[in-house]
């Protein structure tokens, strides 16, 4: 028996087949090889065709099953997760009615911040605990707003990962954990916004059919199944946005325990059973993917859109592809700690929520050309993505949510030697990797919406710890004046 998850990216969509009894990954596979495509047809924009995804969902699966050798009909069930905030609207054929706008795209912030105003903050936060800020609701505002036409077409608005399953199953459904993630979601009244589909003039038939985020999904249609190369009728048992995925594949799911990812973004995600949520939506909370009624689980999210994306910049316009990787890694430790006073503000990634959806580019300053090289540009590139992380989980901190130990996958900028070293000493946290990532994350939730495991203890069979990074003191405090020089450059 096998389990199959899928993780749609921005850069990539990958698939991993698990052992269900061992834990144990047997194939794993992405698509294209090169990023996907994000296309930006204005400043401030980012957007990505649905088809693409669905295109490499399908070349990763035949991929996993060849690699594997196995019989289709061994994969007893499918995860998916996929990159949050995105909005994919069809018509009642399920055709797209216009590219995905994802997550980085900034063109919905003053719908958000007029929704904001006009509702009015005593009434948004208590039940939304977040602005509409930039995330899905007021995206699909936009489009009401700015493309009348497509809006009139408009038969059910999803997110990204709601359109893959979409296409295996032919159902269109979300989650509540995906209807908040939307800002859709009431967290008083348990269930879809009715004022916020009021105020922005949405039809009730606009939301998907809501499931559980454990659980029977839809199975795969004859054609969905023939183009991943699985067999007809096997059912979609789980989906969840990237970051609650994350936390889940980490492992992380009860109230003190937090997740950290530093991929194209950089988030920190910490499990609490308390909706609270910050006043000004810096960090923001969603429902975490065991909330139930009676037990509540609150995932609070900080997301910092420059992280890896930086870090590729460099190596693409700056080193001209001829450094890899762990070659930048190298070059980053010729220097000190501080990068002897070049300090970068990472922020060129669209607007960032943790600057009250600001975008105010990247810059680099202190900039010597006596005085530093490449290896300074890289070291300072790292460690302004750990400040600007760092910045924001102090707002976490403020809402009680504990930052001491911390849970990442042994992958992308946790790679870095130190990334990670300015991570746990900045932070005072300790830092332990794992072996595992989205994907994997989401063939386990497969198998625990099939019900084959009971438990967190059966699902998490197989997940060890690679590394684990004790915070340095002495390296700490270099790092926090470092860190206050990088604060003076933010204006604070």
């Amino acid at each position: 028996m096998y389990f199959l998850g899928f993780d749609v990216g921005s850069s990539s969509v990958k698939a991993c087949l698990l052992a269900a009894n061992t834990g144990q990954v047997v194939a794993s596979a992405f698509f294209p090889e090169t990023e996907m495509p994000m296309d930006a047809p204005q400043p401030g924009f980012a957007e990505q065709q649905p088809e693409q995804w669905w295109a490499n969902a399908c070349r990763a699966s035949k991929a996993v099953m060849q690699q594997s050798g196995i019989a289709p009909e061994e994969v007893r069930a499918i995860g998916i997760s996929y990159q949050m905030h995105g909005l994919v609207v069809v018509d009642d054929e399920m055709n797209v009615l216009r590219p995905s706008i994802i997550w980085c795209d900034s063109r919905a912030v003053e719908v958000g911040n007029a929704a904001l105003e006009a509702m009015g903050p005593e009434v948004v936060l208590p039940h939304l605990l977040n602005s509409p800020g930039n995330f899905t609701a007021s995206k699909l505002a936009w489009v009401k707003q700015n493309e009348p036409a497509i809006y009139a077409k408009v038969h059910k608005f999803m997110l990204p990962g709601d359109y893959l399953a979409a296409r295996m199953t032919d159902e269109v459904a979300t989650t509540p954990s995906g209807l908040s993630e939307g800002i859709f979601w009431d967290f008083l009244d348990e269930q879809p916004a009715g004022f916020l589909l009021d105020y922005f003039g949405f039809e009730a038939d606009l939301l998907p059919q809501v499931f559980p985020t454990f659980g029977d999904q839809g199975q795969l249609t004859r054609p969905a199944a023939e183009a991943l190369g699985l067999a007809e009728g096997t059912p979609v048992t789980y989906r969840a946005g990237d970051q609650p995925n994350n936390a889940f594949s980490l492992n992380v799911l009860e109230p003190g325990e937090v997740a950290a990812t530093a991929g194209t973004s950089g988030v920190v995600y910490g499990v609490s059973d308390q909706s609270k949520y910050d006043a000004e939506s810096r960090v923001n909370t969603f429902l975490h993917v065991n909330h139930k009624l009676g037990t509540p689980r609150y995932g609070v999210l900080l997301c910092v859109n420059g992280t890896g994306i930086v870090n590729s910049w460099l190596r693409n316009n700056v080193l001209d592809r001829r450094v890899s990787y762990p070659e930048m890694n190298d070059l980053a430790a010729q220097a000190p700690i501080g990068s002897d006073g070049l300090l970068c503000l990472p922020f060129g990634n669209g607007a960032e929520r943790m600057l009250c959806n600001r975008d105010p580019g990247a810059t680099f300053q202190g900039l010597q050309f006596n005085r530093h090289g490449l290896s300074h540009l890289i070291r300072a590139s790292q460690e302004g993505i750990v400040f600007a992380l760092y910045y924001g989980m102090q707002v976490m901190e403020n809402l009680g949510v504990s930052l001491k130990n911390i849970r990442a996958g042994e992958a992308n900028m946790f790679l870095s030697p130190i990334f990670r070293e300015t991570f746990a000493s900045i932070s005072g946290a300790t830092v332990e990797l794992y072996n595992t990532d989205g994907a994997q994350g989401a063939a386990r939730g497969a198998g625990m919406g099939l019900g084959h495991y009971k438990n967190r203890e059966e699902a998490f069979v197989g997940l060890t710890a690679t590394h684990t990074i004790e915070p340095d003191a002495a390296k700490g405090e270099e790092y926090r004046e470092a860190y206050g020089r990088w604060k003076e450059a933010m204006g604070n």
